[in-house]
Formats: structure tokens, C-alpha cells, sequence
């Protein structure tokens, strides 16, 4: 028996070492830029979408890779957003996503997409084939990818790899064979992969989650459709038996009152007037977007420069009103040039000078009062200038003329004050000689007459010539200017004629 039992013990295989089963501890895991091409990657091609799902997982799961680390903005974690956005590209062949198209599957903004990309190709999954490109001018170019499985993930699974090709380059290396201790997470690996990770639901779409779903580990809630949540019944083709029977109506009890909910769902008692309540950042946007559309000189300014500009108005509770009345009290510029920065001066300590509503109110108060007063200072002045303009007669400009038309009122006041007879005044202008004007004055009065004449104005003409008589208008002004004079002066009493100033 013991004959028998020493060749059977000599038969047993013996134990693999255990040297393939130590997995070391990875420190950290991240891909420099310059190793992010393909022809640079330290890691291998996945051989199918599944087995880079796997990895994808894996790094979502180890937490190996951490993007704060590396820069301070964008997602601070690889999450199941990520791995969203991995599974999109998974699904292509070859791995040429256009950034509009993983927006529309994916629902993210353009810069979310481009940051996980980027997280992406930092963590080794992913490696440039070709970058795209934009020209100007032309169609924007997609970048191709290569889905690649990292060197860390092959460490830490105890996967091994060998190269068949020895002229190949290194990322065509093939799996061999994995460690004992690395099977059991393979096996997890390879349940997420096949699990499809979605966009969670709004909290507002269902109070309570469905029957039948779960949540995967740091990969979000994955939802099963359930018979029970449909509503309507979904069948093709015809059938013997009806689904009458299978439909329920509600109890008696539910419709004596005859009063149904609305499908309408009811504003929120936290909304104000069934509007959201604006956040401090939606304050300091509003009275930026109100005054660049009432002051003037901030039109074409951007809105959130301005809201920056007067954060701290905002937050202390003014409008638009108690903004204008301060830069009534505080002075504003004739001519501006940036018209953010003259806010930026103006607004400066407003919030401590007027700390308080009644400090606001009066200061908007005396800006009223101003308003008022310059528009009736402007109805003043318009009342005016509409009398100068629509009298009739307007004293002569020249000094001489004055002197003349001055005389002449004079000699008529006296004749209808019976001062003198008529027979008097005639002798006397008999006697009197005749008014004589030096050249220059001459010519002086014919330039503005002829000046006054080409801007329609006929007054000092026609005035000399109901003053002093026809004949001393023409030798004083010229019988060709005088005849002009009169021509237009008719002309501006028709009704088929319409004289204007440029």
C-alpha cells in the first residue's frame, strides 16, 4: 500500500509560485502630455471595446487618477460622467467623435466634453491617431483615437502581455495570461462593462426610485424598465385575448366628488409669483443688464463686466433708480471713453457714503428735482427760440441800420403822436439831406443782407424798406439785391412754397 501511494504523490502538480501572485501598490496614475500620442503611449491597444471598458472602470474605481492634482479647474473626480462619455466612444469604429456630437449623445456642454477627453487621455485611456484641426474657412476635422488599455492596469491585475511581432511597436502587445489574485476583480470588471451607466434622473421626475433599480459602485444609478411602472400597453400584432380585462379604473369613492388632480403641476411655494428667486450672483446680473439699457453711456458695455463693476452695490439691495441718483450726486463725465471703468470710479465706497434706504431715497429725491428742473429749463428755451424764429420782424444785425430804422420809428411816433403836421414832415424831408454811407458800410450792409438772403431770412431788407422808403433801400443795398428781397419775402407767404434751414 505504501508501494502504492509513493507514485501517486510523485503525480501531483505542483503549486504555481508565488511570485505571480504578488500585485505591487501603485502610487499614482497620470500620462504627461508629450506621452499622449500613440506613437509615444507606454500603454497597449485594447483589443475590443469590452476589455477597454474594463479598464475605464478601473480607473474610475481605483481612485489612481486624480485631475485637481494636476490642474485646479474642471471635474475634480473620474466619475460617471466620464465613464458616460467613455462608453460613447466605445461604441465607435474607428474612434472619431466630433465634440457636437458627444454634446448632442451625451447631453454635456462643450467644455465639459473637452475636459473629459482630456481626463481621458491623462489617465492613459485614450491616445491621439490624428488631432484635429480647424481651418479657417473650411469644415472643422474630428480627432481619431486610440482606445488603450494603461500600463498600471496590467500591473495591478497581474495581467501578462508578450510581444509576437518582434517589428511591431510595443502598443501591439497581446495578453498571455493574468494572476490568480487579479481573476476575481477581472470578474467585477467585466460586470460593469457590460452595464450600460446613464444620465441620473431629475428628482423631480419620481419620488421614489423604480422597482428593479441599482447603483453600481462610484458609476451611478443604473435603472431597470419594470411592467409595473408602464402605464400604456405595448403590443404588436393582434391577439385572441383582450387587455380589457387587465386595465383598472379608479374606486367610486375617488370620483364622488367629482374634483380630478390637474396633470399641471403646482408652483413652487418658494418661487415668488411661480418665478425663481434670484441668488446674489442674480442680482449683481439684473442691475448691470438695467443699467446698460438706461444709461446711455454704458450701452455696448458687457454685461458681466458691469455686474462685476457693481457687485457691491448689488449685494447691498440697490436699483437702477438709487444708481442714477448717486451719479447725480456724485458728478458724471461729458465725454467718456471706457464707459466700465468711469463705473468702476464712480461706484467707488457708494455703498458706505449712502448705508442706508433713507440716504438712498433722498439722494434719488434731489436727482428728481434736477430732472425736473432741466427739462423746464429745456421747455424754456425751446418756447423761445419758437417765438425768435416765428415773429414777424426781427431787428437788424448791423449797427448802422439799427441807428437808421431807430430814426425812422422815431419820425413815425412823432406823426401819429400830432407832434408835427404832414405838410411839415414833408418839407423837412425835403430839406433834410439824404442819408450818405461810406463804401465799406455799404458793403458791409450788402454782405449780411445777401448772407441772410441765401439762408431764406429776408428781415433786414424788407425791414429798410418799410423804415426808410423803397429808393433808400436800393441805394443802399442795390435794386437787384432789394428785388431778390422782395421776390422771396412773397414767396414765403404762399402756401405752395416752404423755406427751411439746413
Amino acid at each position: 500500500m505504501n508501494g502504492v501511494a509513493a507514485p501517486a504523490a510523485v503525480l501531483l502538480p505542483s503549486p504555481r509560485p508565488s511570485v505571480d501572485d504578488d500585485v505591487p501598490v501603485l502610487p499614482g496614475l497620470y500620462v504627461p502630455e508629450a506621452s499622449q500620442w500613440l506613437s509615444t503611449s507606454a500603454g497597449r491597444i485594447a483589443s475590443d471595446s469590452y476589455s477597454w471598458m474594463q479598464a475605464v472602470h478601473w480607473v474610475a474605481g481605483s481612485g489612481l487618477y486624480k485631475p485637481r492634482r494636476h490642474r485646479s479647474h474642471g471635474p475634480r473626480s473620474f466619475g460617471a460622467t466620464t465613464v458616460r462619455v467613455a462608453q460613447e466612444l466605445a461604441e465607435l469604429f474607428p474612434c472619431r467623435p466630433g465634440i457636437a456630437y458627444l454634446m448632442r449623445r451625451t447631453g454635456l456642454s462643450e467644455r465639459s466634453v473637452e475636459y473629459h477627453l482630456g481626463m481621458l487621455r491623462e489617465a492613459g485611456l485614450l491616445a491621439w491617431i490624428v488631432k484635429g484641426t480647424r481651418v479657417s474657412g473650411g469644415p472643422a476635422q474630428a480627432s481619431e483615437f486610440a482606445r488603450m488599455i494603461p500600463v498600471e492596469f496590467d500591473v495591478a491585475l497581474g495581467i501578462r502581455t508578450v510581444q509576437r511581432d518582434e517589428d511591431a511597436p510595443a502598443y501591439t502587445r497581446a495578453v498571455s495570461g493574468i494572476a490568480e489574485v487579479g481573476r476575481e476583480l477581472m470578474a467585477k470588471l467585466a460586470t460593469k462593462a457590460a452595464r450600460k451607466v446613464r444620465k441620473p434622473r431629475s428628482k423631480t421626475s419620481s419620488k421614489a426610485p423604480a422597482k428593479g433599480s441599482w447603483k453600481g459602485a462610484d458609476q451611478g444609478a443604473v435603472t431597470a424598465v419594470s411592467d409595473e411602472a408602464r402605464c400604456t400597453p405595448m403590443q404588436v400584432g393582434t391577439s385572441a385575448s383582450s387587455t380589457a380585462g387587465d386595465t383598472s379604473f379608479p374606486p367610486e369613492s375617488k370620483l364622488a366628488s367629482g374634483v380630478s388632480k390637474s396633470p399641471t403641476p403646482k408652483m413652487s411655494k418658494a418661487k415668488a409669483g411661480g418665478r425663481r428667486t434670484l441668488n446674489v450672483i442674480g442680482r449683481r446680473f439684473q442691475l448691470a443688464r438695467e443699467l446698460t439699457q438706461e444709461l446711455d453711456w454704458l450701452r455696448g458695455c458687457a454685461v458681466p463686466r458691469i455686474a462685476w463693476v457693481a457687485r457691491n452695490v448689488a449685494d447691498a439691495g440697490w436699483t437702477v433708480t438709487d444708481v442714477k441718483g448717486w451719479l447725480h450726486f456724485r458728478g458724471e463725465a461729458a465725454r467718456v471713453r471706457r464707459g466700465s471703468g468711469l463705473l468702476a470710479v464712480l461706484l467707488a465706497g457708494a455703498e458706505n457714503v449712502l448705508d442706508t434706504p433713507e440716504k438712498r431715497a433722498a439722494a434719488v429725491e434731489q436727482w428728481r428735482g434736477a430732472q425736473e428742473a432741466a427739462r423746464r429749463h429745456r421747455i424754456q428755451q425751446v418756447r423761445a427760440r419758437t417765438e425768435r424764429f416765428e415773429g414777424d420782424w426781427q431787428a437788424p444785425s448791423s449797427r448802422a441800420v439799427q441807428r437808421d430804422v431807430e430814426k425812422a420809428f422815431a419820425q413815425v411816433r412823432e406823426v401819429a403822436n400830432g407832434g408835427r403836421r404832414q405838410d411839415q414832415d414833408h418839407a423837412a424831408d425835403d430839406q433834410a439831406p439824404p442819408l450818405e454811407l461810406s463804401k465799406q458800410e455799404r458793403d458791409d450792409l450788402r454782405a449780411t443782407a445777401e448772407g441772410q438772403l441765401m439762408l431764406g431770412e429776408t428781415d433786414l431788407v424788407t425791414g429798410t424798406v418799410n423804415a426808410m422808403g423803397l429808393e433808400a433801400a436800393k441805394r443802399i443795398y442795390g435794386e437787384d439785391l432789394v428785388h431778390r428781397a422782395q421776390q422771396l419775402a412773397r414767396a414765403a407767404r404762399s402756401s405752395h412754397m416752404t423755406i427751411t434751414h439746413r
